[in-house]
């Protein structure tokens, strides 16, 4: 990544930027616009409302122009706040699993609640752990919860800290960055996850996330007043005291709060980037980010083991061989690695389901092409590529989903995606079926070849497997399976 400095403060206001001796055309990508626009993904699977993890970031940024946190900390710390969930997807089946009901809601109620104090916590378990059972079953559940113990917790908030920690790292964040993700839930008292680590041993950057993170919560729950009562009562307990009387006078700005309430989350995020460290996304950049959001979808469900990576190199290699265009081809790999991004959306307790999903279960899977369209629609130079994501359900004959596309509307590349996602889907082990052997899913795929697929993709896989061993993929992925089923 190449710094860039930003001669004006009001950068979206130009139709340029001049950036050192160069200039940021409109069609360039900065990285803000993309993380911003992605971060919508991570609410999605930590149950919070979109826009969460923007609107945590201006809060958090503002509390640090308030600190006087030194200008070289300041972009570290930026993208921190955008980045704090990237491993919440991580143990989102071993919550559900715990629970026994929505891992999404229980993540978002967690957030409104003094979980250190037991009282608290047990009525939580009790009101959230299997909703629909029998009182008696509800009482093994919860009596399964807490044989966990306080170690069962640690293990739950450091599989999410550290992965997401190790995300930014793999990305080139800087080890600041990572480890302010790494201590998001620590608290000042040392009583937090998943390190308990104490008052100043708290790296500074995670002081600040975490107390921003929970700002933004309690005023969507409650305005100011809310977040004063909060703060003011966890100070020195959860948060640093300094960083408590700061948002206590950070409460009374009615200017910024109704900037925060009035404005659009994802670019307020944006003008909140740090002047003179400004990043241009290349191809290179753009690949490795794609593909770590891919791998925070697939860690979502021990099913779904390598999934997105699978479908955008398929969907790449098919391009090849239809003869598209280089460009084509890498929109087509960039479209596959994000195409399920909407399923940070669908409760584990639906995705893991060993039986058939209901009617009711089916039309939530059902939104996660638009969740995902929705979301790659907010970056700059996407919309083609949402386009391509959004419809990998969608079938020639009009009977796909999420917007019952016909062939007319379809063109091939669209139809691309679709024949990569279910040879994907159907060569892999589900927990309501085994993995099909190669031979049968293709003559599924032939059978339904000019209803529901392209022939000539179809004809395109017969090519691309006579040149493979997805034999390979197949064992890792049933190894992985029952690894993670084995921690469950």
């Amino acid at each position: 990544m190449a710094t860039a400095l930003a001669k004006s403060i009001d950068l979206r206001s130009l139709d340029g930027i001049e950036v050192g001796s160069r200039l940021v055309e409109p069609g360039q990508l900065r990285l803000s616009e993309l993380i911003s626009a992605l971060s919508v993904a991570l609410d999605l699977t930590e149950g919070q409302p979109a826009g969460h993890a923007a609107r945590s970031c201006i809060i958090g940024m503002k509390i640090a122009e308030l600190l006087g946190l030194p200008q070289n900390q300041l972009s570290d710390l930026y993208y921190a706040l955008l980045l704090k969930d990237l491993g919440c997807s991580s143990n989102a089946a071993k919550m559900c699993y715990l629970f026994g009901a929505d891992e999404r809601q229980i993540k978002h109620d967690l957030k409104s609640i003094d979980w250190t104090r037991m009282q608290a916590s047990v009525s939580f378990s009790w009101a959230h752990v299997a909703p629909e059972a029998s009182p008696f079953q509800k009482i093994l559940k919860v009596a399964a919860l807490f044989a966990t113990g306080p170690e069962g917790a640690r293990k739950l908030v450091e599989t999410r800290c550290e992965r997401g920690a190790q995300i930014a790292r793999d990305l080139g964040f800087s080890e600041s960055t990572a480890l302010a993700i790494r201590s998001l839930d620590e608290h000042w008292n040392g009583q937090g996850q998943p390190d308990r680590l104490k008052g100043e041993e708290i790296p500074l950057l995670a002081r600040i996330l975490g107390i921003a993170q929970t700002v933004e919560v309690f005023y969507h729950l409650g305005g100011v007043r809310k977040v004063h009562e909060i703060v003011s009562e966890r100070s020195g307990t959860w948060f640093d005291p300094q960083l408590s009387q700061i948002v206590g006078k950070l409460c009374l700005d009615t200017a910024f709060w109704e900037q925060v309430e009035t404005r659009n989350a994802l670019e307020l995020a944006i003008a909140w980037e740090v002047p003179d460290q400004i990043y241009l996304v290349d191809d290179i950049l753009m690949d490795k980010i794609c593909y770590a959001f891919a791998s925070v979808v697939d860690a979502k469900s021990p099913w779904t083991f390598n999934h997105s990576n699978v479908v955008a190199e398929l969907s790449r290699d098919l391009a090849q061989i239809l003869g598209f265009s280089d460009e084509m081809q890498r929109d087509l790999y960039r479209a596959g690695l994000l195409h399920d991004l909407g399923k940070l959306g669908v409760s584990n307790a639906i995705l893991d389901k060993p039986g058939k999903p209901t009617d009711e279960e089916f039309a939530a899977i059902r939104k996660h092409p638009d969740y995902s369209e929705k979301i790659l629609l907010n970056i700059p130079r996407f919309c083609q590529l949402a386009d391509v994501a959004a419809a990998h359900h969608e079938r020639m004959d009009g009977k796909g989903y999420h917007r019952r596309l016909v062939t007319e509307e379809l063109p091939l590349h669209y139809r691309i995606l679709a024949v990569a996602d279910v040879y994907d889907a159907l060569t892999a082990k589900r927990p309501y079926r085994d993995a099909m052997p190669i031979e049968k899913v293709l003559s599924i795929m032939d059978k339904d070849a000019g209803t529901a697929f392209a022939p000539e993709v179809v004809d395109a896989l017969h090519h691309w497997i006579d040149r493979q061993n997805p034999q390979t993929r197949v064992t890792q992925q049933l190894e992985a399976i029952d690894q993670l089923l084995g921690n469950l």
